[in-house]
């Protein structure tokens, strides 16, 4: 028999009456991002999702890829085999024998979801363990820290023999929790918050605001290659990329230096509000991280989300920059998002940025611009590019 991959569910067994759909959203998932490794049959038993290749496939690179899907909590890869001891025995030989000669210490650990199966699990556990102890006479038996642990399974259809299941995505699926704009700049804590949305099974679409000539090629490109480092997490991902130039100096010219960055960030949430609603999305998502700089005091938060209607999702809101960067080393985006690149966020940057705004004063001051002319010619001039895996 082929290995085959195991993926555990997590949340998505609490889901009750609606856990089917769940169950069918993530296996469309797999089939998705599997694909490319081959053809695999995927199918779900027993709160348990089993990818099974068809023929000649890339059983690792699936393996890796499956890792990163929401809604698994945890992946083995096992081999089946026939349900009786003997056999159980020989492919838990064959399958672990590197890992049992390399360890000091052992267990097996049974599972009996078949209960037709003529064996108690603690019966099998101690039957298979003994002849996996003669084969290999210099492991211990430790049932209480051992060094490795064979798992067996039995199941409908097959026993299933695999070592320790490592951790994977968590979460839900993608596309069960809605979707959103997700305001995507060069910097570390944007990405981040886009990958803690797909992480609770929202689908993203991504929102990217450039400035040149402040603003250079290489900065755009640094969106994008985090983009394509998000994929992996997010799926595939649509980037909207919004000229703000104009915007920017108009802003410079007719309001007060203390204001630039506040009165940016509304433009951005007005551009935001606008795709997002042009997509049929319900929410918008954002990097800010509470008291972090000086636009992120509740105060400028309360000013910023003034312009749109959707509710604004912050992940990061209180986190502090350890945390936030030790996930942007987990999820890869961290160094491509510390390039020296400029993002528009630093163009106009006010020497001393105002840190507690009152929205009604923020709103006179709008008054000097043309607002729904610079939203109108921005969101036209908009480009589009699509990043797949």
């Amino acid at each position: 028999m082929q290995e085959i991959i195991l993926c555990k569910l997590g949340e998505v067994v609490l889901k009750g009456l609606n856990r089917r759909s769940f169950e069918m959203k993530l296996m469309s998932n797999i089939r998705r991002r599997t694909q490319r490794f081959g053809k695999f049959k995927v199918y779900s038993r027993q709160s348990t999702i089993y990818v099974e290749p068809m023929g000649a496939c890339d059983v690792t690179g699936a393996y890796e890829a499956c890792k990163q899907i929401f809604g698994i909590i945890a992946i083995a890869r096992a081999l089946p085999c026939e349900k009786n001891v003997m056999t159980i025995f020989r492919t838990a030989r064959t399958y672990l024998g590197d890992a049992m000669r390399q360890a000091r210490s052992f267990k097996v650990e049974s599972k009996r979801a078949d209960k037709t199966f003529p064996l108690g699990s603690i019966q099998l556990s101690q039957q298979v363990g003994g002849l996996l102890n003669e084969a290999f006479p210099h492991v211990k038996v430790d049932v209480h820290h051992p060094e490795l642990t064979v798992y067996i399974e039995i199941r409908e259809d097959a026993a299933y023999v695999h070592g320790p299941a490592e951790s994977a995505a968590g979460g839900l699926p993608i596309g069960m929790g809605g979707q959103a704009v997700s305001l995507l700049s060069g910097g570390i804590d944007s990405p981040v918050a886009s990958y803690m949305m797909a992480k609770r099974g929202v689908q993203l679409e991504m929102i990217h605001f450039a400035s040149p000539p402040y603003t250079s090629r290489m900065a755009r490109e640094k969106v994008l290659q985090l983009a394509r480092e998000l994929t992996p997490w997010c799926g595939r991902l649509t980037v909207y990329i919004i000229p703000f130039t104009e915007i920017q100096e108009e802003i410079r010219r007719n309001c007060p230096e203390d204001h630039f960055t506040l009165i940016m960030r509304r433009f951005m949430m007005r551009l935001a509000d606008r795709l997002a609603k042009e997509l049929h999305c319900k929410a918008l998502v954002t990097g800010e991280c509470l008291g972090q700089v000086a636009s992120q005091t509740m105060q400028a938060l309360r000013v910023s989300e003034d312009v749109t209607d959707l509710p604004v999702l912050r992940p990061l809101i209180g986190m502090d920059k350890e945390e936030i960067v030790r996930l942007a080393r987990h999820i890869g985006t961290f160094d491509t998002s510390i390039l020296p690149y400029e993002d528009c966020c630093t163009v106009f940057t006010p020497r001393h940025p105002k840190t507690k705004p009152v929205v009604e004063e923020v709103r006179e001051m709008e008054q000097a611009l043309d607002i729904e002319g610079l939203t109108a010619r921005a969101m036209a001039a908009r480009e589009m590019v699509k990043v797949k895996l």
